[in-house]
């Protein structure tokens, strides 16, 4: 089988074997292009960034409609041959039924995997309590079955991104949605290794995804170690671009000068890069 034919379901069926053993990096894109690039570098999946998807389009993270995510999500899983991991944020309903009824959209996509939240959009009470959070699990859960249940479903506590980083609450938020049918467990924000490896040991034998988002000392290898199965790097990737751009153009509105230009992409090096179009 050629990769450049690689079928959704063979995407899918790919993307859980690597959850199986060993860890994998599955870096960010957050349009066509940079999936494209990505891919060309040989990495062996791709996660959607819901942050990167919506500063492309102007709008702040979580400002984005379901429609336009829907329609990225697409856009993504059709330009590349690897399996795509959809950010899908909170899942875009407040109930497990809203919530299924999103997954299920989400699914037609053509995505190999997507996340749930647990944050709950309310600065008041940022979090889902864990019997609400399981259940809109659960209800993705039921209608990935319904799909034919090959889609891979990550279930994400979010309490360290809300200022709630208490290790052993985000450690009971996992068991319970990989209890509600998570195939994969999510706490961004965590980065230390001793939280690391509590959260890996508490989950086992489920796969974890950690997030590298900043500069650190971590390494693959040494996550590799800690027993993390995926890793991936949110946001991260589409703020480097947007530093180089907003550099580059701050010195020339503000000096006049050209001097940002110096690290861009030789525009030959693009057009060969694209020009031979999708598999």
């Amino acid at each position: 089988m050629s990769v450049r034919h690689r079928s959704v379901a063979e995407k899918r069926r790919y993307f859980r074997e690597l959850h199986q053993q060993g860890c994998f990096v599955m870096p960010n894109p957050w349009d066509l292009g940079s999936a494209r690039y990505l891919e060309s570098l040989g990495f062996k999946a791709l996660a959607t960034t819901s942050s990167g998807f919506a500063w492309s389009q102007g709008r702040a993270d979580g400002d984005v409609s379901r429609e336009s995510t829907l329609g990225h999500l697409e856009t993504l899983a059709a330009a590349t041959t690897l399996p795509v991991n959809a950010d899908f944020q909170s899942g875009f309903g407040r109930d497990a039924a809203e919530v299924a009824e999103s997954v299920a959209l989400a699914v037609d996509t053509g995505i190999a995997g997507l996340s749930i939240e647990d944050s709950s959009g309310d600065p008041r009470k940022p979090l889902f309590d864990i019997a609400t959070a399981s259940q809109r699990i659960r209800g993705a859960k039921h209608a990935i079955d319904r799909a034919g249940g090959d889609v891979l479903l990550v279930g994400r506590a979010e309490g360290y991104l809300v200022g709630q980083t208490d290790l052993a609450d985000t450690i009971a938020r996992l068991k319970a949605y990989a209890a509600a049918g998570a195939d994969c467990l999510y706490a961004p924000g965590i980065c230390g290794r001793a939280e690391i490896s509590a959260i890996v040991a508490a989950v086992a034998p489920k796969p974890v995804n950690v997030l590298i988002g900043s500069a650190n000392s971590m390494t693959i290898q040494g996550l590799a170690m800690l027993g993390v199965r995926r890793i991936s790097v949110g946001g991260a990737l589409a703020r480097c671009a947007w530093g180089a751009v907003m550099r580059a153009a701050t010195v020339l509105a503000e000096q006049g000068k050209f001097d940002g230009f110096a690290t861009a992409a030789a525009g030959a090096d693009l057009d060969a890069l694209f020009g031979a179009g999708p598999g």
